[in-house]
């Protein structure tokens, strides 16, 4: 469904991602793990299209999505849900989710969507007209992916849905996520919680410095890599 290759990325003199390649099939759940700097969220925003990549080649669904606009590409069908939620706080829970269906015109698709959302979110329907930003910490989170979802997007993208939140809340969104990817929803997650993400994913890529260090399951990067090593940023340190 996506794939990364090679892919270069600078903010003025500052190279951010060094020759990147990740590649996600349809209905995966995989995970971007590494410390702050280590190019987690500028991969996401390279694929968004916030960032333009100078080198590499950025694929989804079989066509070429680089250069094009943060705009065209969530038409195409993905979604970002980005660190620290940014959703609008004096507008209503509804109109927040109303603007998530920006790409949709079908007004029976924007009610099913709606429909969908309500139920994985009830806690959502109930504050309809309340402004997010009356919200607590956890119910604004689960707001910013409620309205990733109202495009029916066919890649949603999550960069630290955990920041910030109460052990109790962390563990809402976690289960949150994995009955997402029950449900068939193609992720790709960007978190600092090693040990719950490994929990859940089907793959995952571990970064450093603009890096990808090791990939593979939860299972194959628990027994061969050095996880805190690497998620500690000194370097990779295979498992004998």
């Amino acid at each position: 469904m996506l794939e990364l290759n090679d892919v270069h990325a600078r903010y003025g003199a500052i190279t951010a991602l060094r020759g990147v390649s990740i590649r996600i099939s349809q209905g995966e759940l995989v995970a971007l793990l590494g410390v702050n700097g280590a190019g987690k969220s500028t991969t996401l925003g390279c694929i968004a299209g916030v960032l333009r990549p100078w080198q590499g080649g950025i694929a989804f669904e079989g066509g070429s999505i680089a250069g094009k606009s943060p705009e065209q590409i969530a038409r195409l069908g993905i979604s970002l849900v980005p660190e620290g939620r940014d959703i609008f706080p004096s507008l209503t829970v509804e109109e927040n989710l109303r603007l998530g269906a920006f790409t949709r015109s079908d007004r029976t698709e924007y009610r099913r969507n709606l429909d969908e959302v309500h139920d994985l979110f009830p806690v959502l329907k109930e504050r309809l007209q309340q402004p997010g930003g009356t919200l607590s910490g956890g119910e604004q989170q689960q707001l910013a992916i409620a309205r990733a979802l109202m495009s029916s997007p066919r890649l949603l993208m999550l960069d630290e849905p955990s920041l910030g939140l109460a052990p109790a809340l962390v563990d809402q969104i976690f289960e949150l996520i994995a009955r997402l990817h029950q449900h068939g929803v193609t992720i790709l997650l960007v978190e600092q919680n090693v040990d719950r993400t490994l929990d859940i994913v089907d793959r995952a890529y571990l970064m450093n410095t603009g890096l990808i260090e090791s990939q593979g399951t939860a299972e194959q990067l628990r027994s061969r890599a050095d996880i805190e090593s690497i998620y500690m940023g000194v370097g990779r340190q295979a498992k004998k």
